[in-house]
């Protein structure tokens, strides 16, 4: 499949394909296919990455009860993917991102105890809001006389509806990709297993916002895109901070996937298409390595996610730490690893294109703070101090159906970069900066690393700085208050209503002269019916008795 991207790419070629699914008097039912070198380099890259976890999924589930049930939701979540990445039309894409939504909230509740339960509300809750916005989409793109929204740049003059689309698009988008002030849901999920963070939380379900953005950035008006720039930003911003204070293994990853998705739209935002694509193909390989490698040491581990458990794994686990540490690198970006050439080339297309003096400095300390992070992680993971029981089990042995996995995407994180870089860009980027500018960058990267090492490479003399600084920590530790605001702030209020109108109206007054009251009449009206039926002579003797007695008065 990916093979066949490239062709595409190469040949430019483009294959339209419409199935008319029911025709009733004006109205069509179109299935709209548009299969182009994006989409199936794409749907290649994630049937690679979804081959690569089902294998993994097989050793890290073994054991469980439901294990089938578990890879049939996997496999319908990837057909959901397959559904909206092929096509253009508004309404396939509706089916494909609902049935995205429901089987991500069927997997994260999947070890089914209150913390799920938890999770999967606020991750089902945050995604309909964009379901919603697609579904107004819907309705006012009839004013367009056409779903298929390739077609929306000819109507660019019918400014109002564009714009209102626009904002519609970009909400269905920033929810399904966890932006500010959506973000709270992507940690939360996290307690999903490890092979659906792998698969659903870091290469699929959240980059379906940013591909759908990419499909349809041709006709998004300028202020739209302005917006959605600063919307990204401070995600990113907001995510490499709070991913310094968190402790939680998959939380972390979690977080600095948010930190590349921000990266991805703010490119997006200023022009660059294929660049945001290309990261988002790159980064959907080494975050996927990524949450491997954490859910081999989770399974040793015996399901401890806390990294303050963790330290010198490298000497009990050398193959899987050598994985981590490949997709670490990427992750920060550095020199010939895949993340290098989609990262670099982005942080200098950006400076060339930088509107002030703030926006770039908060830029390149979201850069720092990533790598600040990654360091973060390699020390308290694999370089630090050991921290636990003398008694355990750790070993490489115990997971080599996973390593299997793990090393058939090693090498597409070393090597997928450069080979995507050779192929993608058909014409260089023209790119002329600074001695200085340039060198900026790799100047960010070391003094991140390095006070990633400082701030937490502690010895017993050591005063701990997230003691002295607790309620920064706290702050910064929670997303912001964001999760706060998302549930207890905000939900609680439209739950609380949902649950007071099912009371009170579906249960209460709908009930009593909804279905009871109906019964209750009827069977009244039925009891009175059978009574005259019974005494029918005296009954229509009676009514005799009173027509004529009528006829008298009116006679008179």
């Amino acid at each position: 499949m990916i093979i066949n991207g490239f062709y595409f790419l190469m040949m430019e070629e483009e294959i339209y394909l419409e199935f008319y699914l029911m025709n009733l008097n004006s109205l069509s039912m179109i299935y709209v296919g548009y299969f182009d070198w994006m989409g199936i380099l794409f749907m290649g890259f994630v049937m690679f990455i979804s081959s690569m976890i089902f294998k993994y999924s097989s050793s890290y589930m073994n054991g469980d009860l439901h294990l089938k049930r578990f890879i049939m939701l996997m496999i319908l979540f990837v057909i959901s993917m397959m559904l909206m990445i092929l096509s253009l039309n508004f309404i396939i894409i509706l089916l494909g991102w609902d049935a995205l939504g429901l089987v991500s909230y069927i997997l994260v509740i999947y070890y089914q105890n209150v913390k799920s339960y938890n999770a999967g509300k606020l991750t089902v809750l945050s995604n309909r809001v964009g379901d919603a916005a697609l579904l107004l989409s819907i309705a006012l793109s009839v004013n367009l006389g056409s779903w298929n929204f390739m077609f929306f740049k000819e109507f660019f003059s019918d400014y109002s509806i564009i714009k209102s689309l626009s904002l519609l698009i970009i909400l269905a988008s920033i929810t399904k990709s966890a932006q500010i002030p959506f973000s709270s849901w992507l940690p939360a999920a996290m307690a999903a297993p490890t092979p659906v963070s792998s698969l659903v939380h870091s290469s699929t379900l959240v980059t379906a916002g940013v591909y759908l953005l990419i499909r349809s950035f041709s006709w998004m008006p300028d202020f739209i895109l302005n917006l959605l720039f600063y919307i990204s930003l401070i995600t990113m911003f907001m995510a490499g901070i709070c991913a310094n204070f968190e402790f939680d293994l998959k939380k972390i990853i979690a977080l600095s996937t948010l930190s590349q998705l921000g990266m991805m739209i703010t490119i997006l935002c200023i022009g660059g298409i294929e660049l945001a694509f290309f990261h988002l193909l790159i980064h959907a390989l080494f975050k996927a390595l990524l949450f491997m490698c954490a859910g081999a040491m989770i399974h040793n581990l015996n399901g401890c996610q806390d990294i303050r458990y963790m330290g010198s794994f490298m000497k009990f686990m050398p193959l899987t730490c050598t994985c981590m540490n490949i997709s670490n690198m990427a992750l920060c970006g550095l020199p010939f690893l895949s993340g290098f050439y989609s990262k670099d080339l982005i942080v200098e297309v950006f400076s060339m294109s930088v509107q002030n003096i703030f926006i770039y400095f908060m830029f390149y300390f979201s850069i720092g703070l990533t790598v600040s992070y990654s360091m973060r992680l390699s020390y308290y993971i694999l370089y630090g101090d050991f921290n636990l029981l003398s008694m355990n089990y750790l070993n490489d042995n115990n997971n080599l159906i996973m390593l299997k996995s793990m090393f058939g995407l090693v090498l597409s994180v070393i090597f997928m970069g450069s080979c995507l870089s050779w192929v993608l860009f058909s014409t260089p980027y023209y790119i002329m900066l600074p001695f200085y500018m340039k060198l900026f960058t790799l100047l960010v990267i070391l003094i991140g690393g390095f006070m990633g090492y400082e701030m937490n490479n502690m010895y017993y003399f050591c005063e701990s700085k997230i003691y002295m600084l607790y309620k920064t920590s706290l702050f910064m530790g929670n997303m912001w208050w964001f999760p706060m605001m998302s549930t207890y702030k905000l939900s609680f209020y439209f739950l609380y209503m949902g649950k007071m109108y099912y009371k009170n109206i579906d249960q209460g007054w709908l009930e009593f002269y909804g279905s009871k009251g109906l019964l209750l009449l009827i069977s009244k009206s039925s009891q009175f019916i059978q009574l005259l039926s019974q005494n029918h002579l005296k009954f229509i003797l009676f009514i005799s008795l009173m027509y004529f007695v009528i006829l008298m008065i009116l006679w008179l």
